[in-house]
This record gives structure tokens, sequence and C-alpha cells, in this order.
């Protein structure tokens, strides 16, 4: 999704005032999806996002990405260019190539997007840079490749990568995420920067909570999102809570496997898998739940909880790196193991308890005030300006 409320005034001041201190005019983005690819998720939202701001206060802002089914190789988003070029694989090579050859255009600053596997910025850019890694892959790799490419990936992504990064500037979404960063990739505290990701002003308390017990998840259908973990614990509270409901938001390639899941455990009549919605109904979706969940193995932050919280929905969650910042545990919602019976438990704790529920959905609304798209705009700019600085010589903006 994009926001339907662009930058303020203020927020374009900020931005241009720095990019014209730092010298940025134009900003090469280099991501492994676009928007509009049908996998895209919460990486492809906050990449689009933090384009628009930018482009709103004056710099020209290209992604460079992998080409995506029905969409145009170029084309013009929200005030910012979009090339789409090569595949899932061939992306890293001929995009970093581009890039040195120059063919869409000088730049005056870089942001590379790790996603899994790099683009090795570091190794070919002359220009200032900084890399976006939003979290760790890990155990994703067994969860989505064949065993020989997911042990590839896992020795480009900790072993090959990382020491060509170790003067780059990193910028993550989270404090758990910058300690996994630290403690697993040996990167330098102090060249990690974390800027959390906003919250678009539509996703607004209304309405209310509806009837009966509802349970809402929102994500792509792919392993690592483990639905069939969160299923397989909604289907144990079926007994005590009768009228239960949920709604799986999304697509992916695990739908079917999902859907004969559900088929399986006789709850395809009360457990709902939509596909993707408009934002209007992802909106309804998340006043009219009880809670949010996810049964996550890995996130850079989980913006679909901060989302829910927005609305007043409390998260019940796993307790990984990206959720121990996304959801205050015990005050925006529960944190759990990743374990059916535990995610059961947690679950089961807040639909039983109104009271607990209307202090948590008091305490998501403060929490997710606090994120703006324009501080998480400003925030990444704020690191690339220092580095172009850095390396211009200038004093370094406050």
């Amino acid at each position: 999704m994009s926001p339907t409320i662009g930058p303020s005034a203020a927020d374009i001041g900020k931005l241009g005032d720095l990019a014209a201190e730092s010298g940025l005019h134009r900003v090469s983005m280099l991501a492994w999806r676009d928007l509009d690819d049908p996998e895209a998720g919460g990486s492809e939202v906050h990449a689009s996002t933090v384009a628009h701001y930018w482009a709103e206060a004056g710099l020209e802002v290209t992604i460079r990405t992998s080409f995506a089914a029905g969409a145009p190789q170029m084309s013009w988003r929200d005030g910012y260019r979009v090339i789409r070029k090569a595949g899932r694989y061939m992306v890293f090579p001929r995009a970093a190539f581009s890039e040195m050859m120059g063919w869409h255009g000088g730049r005056d600053g870089l942001v590379e997007i790790w996603n899994g596997m790099p683009f090795f910025s570091p190794v070919w850019a002359r220009t200032p840079h900084i890399t976006f890694l939003h979290h760790i892959h890990g155990v994703m790799w067994n969860m989505t490749l064949p065993p020989r490419l997911a042990s590839a990936g896992r020795f480009v992504e900790s072993r090959l990568a990382p020491p060509l990064y170790h003067w780059t500037p990193i910028v993550t979404l989270s404090e758990s995420s910058k300690r996994e960063l630290v403690d697993e990739l040996h990167f330098k505290s102090g060249r990690v920067t974390v800027v959390p990701p906003g919250i678009d002003p539509k996703f607004s308390p209304g309405g209310g909570p509806s009837g009966d017990p509802l349970v809402v998840a929102v994500g792509r259908l792919v392993p690592v999102k483990r639905f069939e973990l969160l299923i397989d614990a909604l289907v144990d509270l079926k007994d005590r809570f009768p009228n239960l409901t949920a709604v799986i938001v999304g697509e992916g390639y695990e739908r079917e496997s999902l859907e004969a899941q559900l088929r399986d455990a006789r709850a395809d009549d009360w457990i709902s898998l939509p596909g993707h919605v408009t934002d209007e109904e992802l909106i309804d979706l998340y006043r009219s739940a009880w809670v949010i969940a996810s049964a996550s193995a890995r996130e850079g932050w989980g913006m679909t909880l901060t989302e829910a919280a927005a609305c007043g929905t409390p998260a019940v969650a796993t307790r990984i790196a990206g959720h121990e910042d996304a959801v205050v545990d015990g005050r925006t919602g529960l944190l759990t193991a990743e374990r059916r019976e535990d995610l059961s438990a947690a679950l089961g704790r807040v639909l039983g308890d109104e009271d607990l529920r209307a202090r948590l959905s008091g305490g998501a609304r403060e929490h997710a005030a606090r994120y703006t798209w324009g501080a998480t705009a400003l925030g990444t700019l704020e690191v690339l300006a220092r580095e172009a600085i850095r390396l211009r010589g200038r004093r370094s903006p406050r």
C-alpha cells in the first residue's frame, strides 16, 4: 500500500533543507522487488513511501528493481521513477552494472536495500551510499530454497558480505534487529542506525470491535509467516470460543497448502483467506478485530501490527527481533514463544479478558502515535546526508 496522505509542508521543508545542505539532488535506490510485485510486502511499502517523501521534497529518486509481471519496464509513481529489469536473481548483477555505468543518469547518493541477497554496493559504488537491512534472513533460507541454494544464501549473508559492509552506514528498523546485526553479522554498533517505519494517518480508530471474537492476520502467504502455526493455534481455541472467526489477509504461493490445512481441520467455514483487500477493507478489519496476530519467524518490524495498533487493536505475536519493538509486551499486546500451545494460550488470554483487551487497546494507540513516515523519511535521509558530508569533508548536520 502507498500512503494516502503525503508529507506535510514541515516534512518537505526539513527534507529539502537537509538535501541541499548535503548536496544530494539525485538518489538511486536498489531493491529486490517493486511495490507492484505480487509478492510485495512491508519492505516494498517502506521503500516506496520513503522515495515518495523524498521526491516531494525535490529529490530526483529512481528505484531500480526486478521485473514485475504486468508492469512496464519504466514508470513513475508518486513523483519518483521505477525501473524494472531482469529477473529475481539476475537483478543483482544487472542493477549493479547499470549503476556503475550510469545508464539511467548520474546520482549523488545511493540506497541499497539488502533483502536477503545484497547488491554489494560497497565494492562498486563511488558516491555516498548507505544500506537498509531490515533483518537477518537466517532460517528463512531453508524455508524458501532447496538445501544447496539455502546454504549458499546463508554463506553470502553471514560470511561473505558482512566484511565488505564494514564501513558502510547501515539502517535498520528496530533496536532488536540492530542487536541481531551486531551480534550475528558483527557490524559495529556505531555504524548501525535505527529508523522505525511510520504509520499512515488513515490507520485510526473507528467503529469498534465486532460483536463476536475476530482474529485478523496480514502478510504474504509464504513459509516465514508461519500461518500454518497460527491456524493450528486458532483451531485449538474454537471449542472455548464457539463464535470465533479469523481472517488471514494476503496472497502467496502457500495458499493451496493453507487451504488444504483449513479443509482438513474443518475450519474453512470460520477462517477465511480473502487474498488482497483494499485499504478501506483492511482498515475495517483492523478496527473490527479483537486482536491482530503474527506467528512470523523473522521480521524487521511488523508493520501490520503497528497499523492495527493505530486503529486500537492489540497484538499477539511471536517473540522475535522486530516484534519486540513493534509490540510492547504487556502494554500494547502480548509476545509469546514460537510454539502452538503458547500462541494459543496468549490469544485465548486476550480474547477471554475484556479488561485486558481494553488496556492493551489504549496502550496500542498511544504507542502507534509515535511513528510517522515524515520521521522515517527524515531519519533515513539524515544517515545518507551524514555520509555525503563526510565524504565531501563538510561538517556533519545535527
